[in-house]
């Protein structure tokens, strides 16, 4: 039963007239009338949010449209990548860390010229545990009795106050360098 029913045609029309413009107001199914505007806001809002659901359909079907196999290859490939890159940032910085104590304990040798004794050192049996390194002192001591001009010398320098001690003997190595009288200069003159 609808509010005409109810009323009846007269009442209806008055009622009508008192709540206003037909084009202001709209009927609900249940027979209540609520502004046109809000009516419109509802009706806006039902029709948005049918075409997010048409959206989320169709992007939800383009997910299904991927291919599994696809996918898990590629992020195979990458974690391939990831871990080669892994393996070669870790032997480069192994790499360098052996260098640098390698450089330290040629320096600690008195190594001369740490380049051309590294040359000579056999790298492939030299191996780095924590920050030593095993098998450089038998190659070292090696390479001192080889070549011990890459080596500084180790003899001791002499205690500050020493004495030194000169060859005996005429400074001047004995020869007759000059007058020995300077008078003679002054006579030779006058002769």
């Amino acid at each position: 039963m609808d509010l005409k029913e109810l009323l009846g045609e007269e009442l209806y029309q008055q009622v009508i007239e008192k709540a206003g413009d037909k084009h202001k107001l709209a009927v609900v199914s249940d027979g209540n009338w609520i502004p046109k505007d809000k009516f419109d806001d509802k009706l806006d809002e039902i029709k948005n949010l049918k075409t997010e659901i048409t959206t989320r359909d169709t992007q939800l079907d383009e997910l299904k449209k991927v291919d599994p196999e696809a996918l898990q290859q590629k992020i195979n490939n990458l974690q391939e990548e990831n871990n080669n890159t892994k393996t070669e940032y870790e032997g480069k910085l192994q790499k360098q860390t052996f260098d640098y104590a390698l450089k330290d304990a040629l320096t600690g040798a008195k190594v001369r010229n740490p380049k051309a004794a590294k040359a000579l050192l056999d790298l492939e049996s030299i191996k780095l545990d924590g920050d030593k390194l095993l098998g450089l002192d038998a190659q070292l001591n090696t390479i001192k009795e080889s070549d011990p001009y890459l080596f500084e010398s180790e003899e001791a320098p002499p205690p500050p106050n020493s004495p030194q001690i000169v060859p005996p003997g005429n400074p001047n190595g004995g020869s007759n360098q000059g007058p020995s009288d300077p008078f003679a200069e002054k006579l030779a003159k006058y002769n």
